[in-house]
This record gives structure tokens, C-alpha cells and sequence, in this order.
């Protein structure tokens, strides 16, 4: 069975205009640094560089930006503040917050997810830190290519639910000129799954929200593991933010602390979080300092394949909105084993990256809507199949 999707995953614009990037920062340093990246791109120009965000909203009208590149501490209008506006001004506007790894910087990075931001970046502690400016780079460059891509994009209509017994064609709500690519769906894993795993990245924060917030009756009798691309610091934060959304007990996993049902355990920034199982005794986590994989730690890869050792068969992944192809690797271990994935669907990803290479793959049952998930989680938990 195979079902009709709109684009190649992480697909970015066709268009052959430039994005029109705004940095606003209060340091010339940076707002030079940053620039000067952008401008050595060719799919990408400045348009406006700038010292506060009062500048930031009394100049986006008139030079019309795709993408706004967002300090947060800044002197006369700080980021947070200037966020509704510019969004009030220009609707599509993507809006991506920088700031430093700092927890109160981490915090108002949520904020202004809550409040339209389309994405935060951590900046480097110093421009001198060679290393950290090239992650800095790379992670910038890709975020404004992907997320400004999909700002130009048309709206979509939400997507049915994609399963083998109901295989329709992914309809947009505007045609583009792009042959639709055939994704094959797989059937459902045969045994009823004893863990959920997630894996997601760019858009995930929210999406995790959503999704944490209906599955309260799997917590409940099942472990759920979760992998988020994010640095230390955020991801203190967010654990703080799946406790209040699903009202059950959610932090960064410990190494060695037992895997018990419950809870959610989230991989804790610049560390890959695996399971393992003791000798005679049950699933502990493991996290180490390795390298990167799908330039990330942690990636979602070294969960899924590592969870496999453990609960054979008896698994459920779902993979969310976020860039690149982490997830698929280690879904293919899943997979194999007899176990189930699932991924969100284009529509509601604020990047078909993950998601989408997940079900280019094939290795999916399922590929959803972000708030049909939730259900769809509780009922295979049930040993409800379709």
C-alpha cells in the first residue's frame, strides 16, 4: 500500500529569489559575523542589519524580510518584546530567537515559541570558540534555509490519516509544481508495544506538548523515552514543560537510573541518551559523550537502535517535525524487529525533514496529522489495531 506526498522530505524552496534575512542583535560583532555567513550563501541575502528591536519593527514593513534572525537581551526593545510586534506587521514572518545557554534565556526561548517564534538557536558563549562558531553556523544556515522555505510555501490543509487500510492522496490546498513522491506504508507491528519512543527536532518542543498532553493513559503503565535535538540548559526546561502539559513526572534521564513506567524521560542536551538491560534486572538508561551522529548529540538514532536490545519487538516510535534524516537509521532497527513506527505528517511539521525521511523509507504504519497521534498512541497501547 502507498500513499501520494506532496514533496521529497526536507525539501526546500523552489523558488530562485533569495531569502531576505533581517539580523537583529545589539552586538556589531555578531550582527557582522552573521552576515557575512548569510551573504556567502547564494539561496539567501541581508536585507537589514540592526541594533534593537524597536529598529527590528519600525523597519520590517519596509524591507519586507522572509526571515528574522532575533537577539533576546537587547538594549531600548529586547526580542521578546519586539516578537508580537513584527509578527503583527508581517503575519508569515519567520522568526527564529538567538541567545545565550543561559536558563532565564532558556525560558523566554519557550516564551516565544508559545508566542509565534518559529525556532530558537543557542549563540556561543564567545566568538572566539572556533568550534561552537562553526555549529553555531551550520545550525543557523540550515534553519533559516529550511524554515524560511516553508514560510514562502502555501498553506496546507491538514492531511488525512495516512494507514494501510486508508491509503488517500495528500491533497494541497494549493498545487505546486513538484511530482508527488510514493510513499509505501507498512502494516502494523504484531505485538502490542511495551515503551513509545519519540524522536524530533526543529518544531518539536510544541509538537512534544501536543502530543504528551493526550497520551496520559500510556504514561501510566508505560516508560516513554524521548529524544528533542536541543543544548544543555533547554533541555532542563523542557522536561519542565512535558510535566505540566501531561501532569506526570518528566525529566532529563540520569545515567543508570532504572526505565520504569510512569514517567517521561528526556535525553539530556550534548548527551546520547541508549537503554540497556542489566543482567538479571530490568531496562536502565546509558548516556555517554560520543560522537555526534546526524550531526547532533543527542540524535534519536542511538535511542531507537539501543531499545531494540531491550524490548525486542515490543516498540513504538514516532518521529516529529524536525530537519535532516535522524530517526530513520535506528527505525529500521525497529522496524525489523517486528516493532511499529509512525511519523507527522507535512502539513502540521514545521519541518518534513525527520518525519518525512522516516516515511520516504518506508518503514512506516502510520504517517499523521500532529494531533491524531496522540490517539492513534493510546490505541495501539490498547492492542487496538487501524
Amino acid at each position: 500500500m502507498s500513499v501520494a506526498v506532496l514533496t521529497s522530505p526536507g525539501a526546500v524552496s523552489q523558488r530562485h529569489e533569495p531569502l531576505r534575512v533581517m539580523v537583529v542583535d545589539d552586538s556589531a560583532v555578531i550582527r557582522g559575523l552573521i552576515s557575512r555567513w548569510i551573504e556567502a550563501e547564494t539561496d539567501m541575502t541581508v536585507v537589514a542589519s540592526l541594533r534593537t528591536g524597536r529598529d527590528a519593527v519600525n523597519q520590517v514593513e519596509r524591507v519586507a524580510p522572509d526571515v528574522v534572525v532575533l537577539d533576546i537581551e537587547m538594549p531600548d526593545m529586547d526580542g521578546i518584546s519586539a516578537l508580537p510586534l513584527l509578527l503583527d506587521r508581517k503575519r508569515d514572518l519567520v522568526v527564529i530567537m538567538a541567545s545565550t545557554l543561559t536558563r532565564r534565556n532558556a525560558e523566554i526561548s519557550f516564551r516565544a515559541l508559545a508566542l509565534g517564534a518559529s525556532d530558537y538557536i543557542p549563540k556561543p558563549e564567545s566568538a572566539r570558540d572556533a568550534s561552537a562558531a562553526d555549529v553555531f553556523k551550520r545550525d543557523l544556515i540550515d534553519k533559516i534555509r529550511h524554515l524560511g522555505a516553508r514560510g514562502r510555501r502555501p498553506k496546507l490543509v491538514a492531511s488525512p490519516p495516512l494507514a494501510p487500510a486508508q491509503a488517500a492522496p495528500f491533497q494541497p490546498a494549493l498545487a505546486r509544481s513538484v511530482a508527488p513522491a510514493r510513499i509505501a506504508l507498512r502494516p502494523l507491528g504484531t505485538l502490542v508495544p511495551r515503551v513509545l519512543l519519540v524522536g524530533s527536532s526543529t518544531g518539536g518542543p510544541q509538537a512534544l506538548m501536543t502530543m504528551v498532553a493526550g497520551i496520559g493513559p500510556v504514561i501510566d503503565r508505560f516508560p516513554v523515552l524521548i529524544t528533542q535535538h536541543m543544548p544543555p540548559t533547554f533541555t532542563i526546561i523542557l522536561a519542565e514543560h512535558l510535566a505540566r502539559a501531561s501532569g506526570r513526572p518528566a525529566a532529563e534521564a540520569v545515567d543508570g537510573e532504572p526505565v520504569r513506567a510512569g514517567r517521561i524521560y528526556l535525553a539530556p542536551g550534548g548527551r546520547h541518551m541508549r537503554v540497556a538491560r542489566t543482567v538479571g534486572g530490568g531496562p536502565v538508561i546509558a548516556l555517554d559523550d560520543g560522537p555526534q551522529v546526524n550531526f547532533c548529540r543527542p540524535a534519536v538514532d542511538p535511542l531507537f537502535s539501543s531499545a531494540v536490545d531491550v524490548w525486542q519487538g515490543s516498540i513504538l516510535a514516532v518521529v516529529l517535525t524536525g530537519m535532516g534524516a535522524d530517526g530513520a537509521n535506528g527505525g529500521r532497527d525497529i522496524v525489523a524487529a517486528g516493532g511499529s513506527v509512525m511519523a507527522q505528517d507535512e502539513a502540521t511539521s514545521v519541518v518534513w525533514g525527520m518525519p518525512g525521511a522516516a516515511a520516504a523509507a518506508g518503514i512506516c504504519a502510520a504517517v499523521l496529522p500532529l494531533d491524531q497521534i496522540a490517539p492513534k498512541v493510546v490505541r495501539m497501547f490498547s492492542g487496538v489495531r487501524g
